[in-house]
């Protein structure tokens, strides 16, 4: 086992990875840009190294810093997180040929699994269903209509490298087609330095399925119990929970070992999420694999009792995977709302500021992910996501409840948060019978008959000018 990792990552993530090293009696290294130099992940890591800047694209995306940090520490490995370079086949590469271990899969599987066309090849191969459309990445617009036609509308145009939402475009019609290829594409190309897209048949209001997976390097593959990420803005994820009430055990199995399939065909190693949709008929199409740790992994590890980053350290330090496939039975029920800094009631704007007093949840079946503290700066350059609360019940009626509490003990002032909108969909009858779908926020969501929660957020506000004490408090 290696006696010290790199992190190549900040907040919450950081000081999740650095939780599980502690308990696994393996130091950290954190890395650190001139926005973060006050970070919780700084403080709590073994040792800490700047590498300057105040932007992503100046600090966590350069290459040459995180692994001069590396070396210039000992590291033995670098675990990347999620967003930032965790998905970067090139980073995988130059990692591993310094003879330091990437904490993740091969750089050839990152690099083919990461491109959704390479991606939707490999699951043709392993007989996984996909969605009708283009074979691969097209940019000829009359190749485009020709195949909106034949599938039908609606369509979706994808970027075919990256994901998290960007470059996506709905078509409905024939009229607006050339104007969504040209938003795709210049989107892709800010995002991925990659304009590239494909077409495929749009899924009327599908649900939005995933199944973890672990790998190891001898052959063995584990699926867990899937985690419904349907409640979305932007195409990006706010609420999720598992097991899905839309999933019966049969269609599950069916689900988790088209996951396998998948990962068998692409000889991938160490963690990984392949993401599906999931019709009104309860046929499912793939849609691509995230080749690192998921945001929702929380979820995932609540329902199965089983530290996910523990085993990603034991995989790629060439260990043998010693649980069973039998031996990942759900117990419970988990869901996770995303506290990000965003203004609910104005479309779902993302929000700056400082925070000035942070109170989160105690309690049975509940789990904080964060790295919040008062005084913590949220600025424009990084992701809106500040913290995550994960509740487990013993069934979904008890998760529920418990989210419920969760979320209205949550005592956050200076930002405005999602917390607001999570707490209405745990109200929501849509959500408590399971019957929603990716437009719920479209469908469901109402503002104007939000309660006020403004009353909450002053009180807290209060308590925090009368604790200053209480600066850099970190729940984890």
């Amino acid at each position: 086992m290696f006696t010290k990792i790199l992190i190549a990552n900040r907040g919450e993530i950081a000081l999740r990875v650095i939780r599980t090293c502690k308990k696994m009696g393996i130091k950290t290294v954190a890395v650190y840009s001139d926005a973060d130099i006050s970070s919780l992940h700084v403080s709590e890591a073994d040792e800490a190294v700047a590498i300057g800047g105040t932007t992503p694209r100046e600090s966590y995306l350069v290459i040459d810093k995180i692994l001069a940090a590396a070396q210039k520490t000992g590291a033995e490995a670098i675990h990347p997180g999620y967003g930032f370079l965790s998905e970067n086949a090139e980073f995988a590469r130059r990692t591993n040929e310094l003879g330091i271990v990437f904490i993740g899969p091969s750089p050839e599987a990152i690099h083919a699994l990461g491109d959704k066309t390479a991606a939707r090849e490999l699951a043709i191969q392993a007989q996984v269903p996909i969605s009708p459309g283009s074979a691969g990445a097209i940019s000829d617009p009359e190749e485009i209509k020709s195949i909106a036609e034949k599938i039908g509308y609606p369509v979706l145009l994808k970027a075919a490298a990256g994901g998290g939402g960007k470059g996506m475009r709905l078509v409905e019609n024939p009229e607006d087609l050339l104007a969504g290829l040209a938003s795709a594409q210049g989107e892709a190309l800010a995002a991925f330095n990659d304009e590239r897209v494909f077409i495929e048949k749009y899924i009327v209001e599908p649900r939005h399925i995933e199944i973890q997976i672990l790998a190891d390097n001898y052959g063995n593959i584990l699926y867990f119990p899937e985690r419904e990420c349907s409640i979305q803005r932007r195409h990006q994820k706010v609420v999720e929970e598992s097991p899905s009430m839309a999933l019966t055990d049969e269609l599950r199995k069916k689900m988790g070992e088209a996951a396998a399939r998948l990962v068998a065909t692409s000889k991938y190693t160490n963690a990984g999420t392949l993401e599906f949709l999931l019709g009104h008929d309860g046929e499912f199409y793939f849609m691509e694999v995230n080749t690192r740790l998921q945001v929702e992994h929380p979820v995932t590890e609540m329902v199965s009792g089983i530290d996910l980053v523990e085993q990603q350290l034991l995989i790629a330090a060439g260990e043998k995977l010693t649980i069973k496939q039998e031996d990942i039975v759900p117990q419970g029920h988990a869901i996770e709302c995303r506290i990000c800094a965003e203004d609910v009631f104005n479309e779902f704007l993302p929000e700056i500021g400082v925070v000035h007093y942070v109170e989160m949840p105690q309690g049975e079946g509940i789990r904080n992910d964060s790295g919040l503290f008062i005084g913590y700066e949220v600025s424009v350059n990084y992701d809106s996501m500040v913290a995550k609360l994960i509740c487990w019940g013993e069934n979904r009626e008890q998760a529920i409840e418990r989210t419920k509490y969760a979320l209205d003990n949550y005592h956050l002032a200076g930002l405005r948060t999602t917390i607001p909108f999570c707490r209405d969909v745990m109200d929501s009858s849509a959500f408590i019978q399971g019957k929603y779908s990716t437009k719920y926020v479209e469908e469901h969501w109402n503002p104007s008959i939000v309660h006020n929660v403004a009353p909450v957020v002053a009180a807290a506000a209060a308590v925090g000018n009368n604790h200053t004490a209480l600066r850099r408090k970190p729940i984890v």
